[in-house]
C-alpha cells in the first residue's frame, strides 16, 4: 500500500536553511533596553530587551500579556519544529516563554523600534 505523506514547505530543512532571513531582526544584535513594536495578524506587542544575549524581555500585548511581563524570546518559527533562535521575522510566528508556558503568536506583519 502506497501512502503519500505531506508536510508544509516550512517544515522542510532545505526550505528553512535556504531562507534569506532579511525581513526581521536578531535580538542579540540589539542593545539592551531597546524597545520594539511587533505587529502580528491579531495583536500588537511592545517589547523591551532586558538582555539581548539571552533573549530576556519585558512584553505587553495580545491576550496573554495585558501588562508588562518578564519573558524570554525563544525565536521565530513556522509553527513547526524549526526555530530561528532569538529572531523576529515578518511572516513567522514569534515564540515566547513566560510564567512556565509557551506562547506562539500569529504571524508577524511588522517590526519597528519605538
Amino acid at each position: 500500500m502506497n501512502e503519500t505523506v505531506s508536510c508544509s514547505k516550512g517544515a522542510l530543512l532545505d526550505t528553512w536553511s535556504g531562507h534569506h532571513w532579511q525581513d526581521g531582526i536578531q535580538v542579540e544584535t540589539l542593545d539592551d533596553l531597546t524597545n520594539l513594536k511587533v505587529v502580528t495578524e491579531n495583536s500588537t506587542y511592545e517589547l523591551t530587551i532586558i538582555c539581548a544575549h539571552t533573549g530576556e524581555i519585558l512584553v505587553r500585548g495580545g491576550r496573554f500579556f495585558p501588562e508588562f511581563t518578564q519573558a524570554r524570546l525563544a525565536g521565530s518559527s513556522m509553527g513547526g519544529s524549526f526555530l530561528k533562535v532569538r529572531g523576529i521575522y515578518v511572516g513567522f510566528h514569534m515564540e515566547l516563554h513566560a510564567e512556565n508556558r509557551s506562547i506562539v503568536t500569529s504571524r508577524v506583519r511588522s517590526i519597528s523600534a519605538s
